[in-house]
């Protein structure tokens, strides 16, 4: 196996868990899904200039794109971890820094495509924020370990 493939497996079981995470805590809350994929691939869409359709079909497209946009960026995080060597180091280490790079590739794009503006979150929010990507950071890290 490779450790490109290694670092994709890792990604992809980070982002299961960042989304059981996620929809725990919906349950457990009641608190409603947030929308800030689906905006992400809406302002996306409309800077690449690509109509997503009527209404009906472009929330449609938008409800499948947001999610495609978090596993993306999941993958892609622990791909470039793993390519920077970030995978010998322990792996409480791994998991803090892939933690802190999953929030950073998922929360920069966004809130320079103003869909969000950290500076204005409350301690909710970045609770609500933060532990789902330790979720992500811990699983992919225990999963590049246990792939190596």
């Amino acid at each position: 196996m490779t450790p490109t493939s290694r670092a994709l497996i890792a990604g992809a079981a980070g982002a299961s868990a960042l989304n059981a995470v996620t929809y725990l805590d919906m349950a457990v809350r009641a608190r409603p899904a947030s929308s800030a994929g689906e905006d992400s691939a809406a302002r996306l869409a409309d800077l690449a200039h690509v109509d997503l359709g009527d209404q009906q079909t472009g929330e449609n497209r938008k409800s499948g794109l947001g999610p495609l946009l978090g596993y993306a960026t999941s993958v892609a995080a622990a791909g470039v971890y793993a390519a920077a060597g970030g995978r010998r180091l322990p792996t409480a280490v791994s998991a803090l820094a892939l933690t802190g790079l999953a929030m950073i590739a998922s929360n920069a794009p966004m809130t320079a495509l103003k869909i969000t503006d950290p500076r204005s979150w409350s301690a909710a929010d970045w609770v609500t924020d933060l532990v789902p990507h330790l979720a992500y950071g811990a699983v992919t890290a225990v999963a590049l370990k246990a792939l190596r």
